[in-house]
């Protein structure tokens, strides 16, 4: 088994113990993340408005 597979299967193992094990928290940094790409994009629509 190389070592990106691994990785992968680490990874989603990781994931799911988290999920499992406190779906609250998992709740909050999934809205913190999807807050932080709205902003983001938002930004960019910003600077790209400001150019034109």
């Amino acid at each position: 088994m190389n070592a990106k597979k691994l990785g992968i299967i680490a990874g989603v193992a990781f994931a799911l113990f988290f999920v499992i094990s406190n779906p609250q928290g998992s709740a909050d940094l999934v809205l913190n993340i999807l807050t932080i790409l709205a902003n983001a994009a938002a930004s960019v629509v910003q600077f790209i408005q400001a150019l034109f």
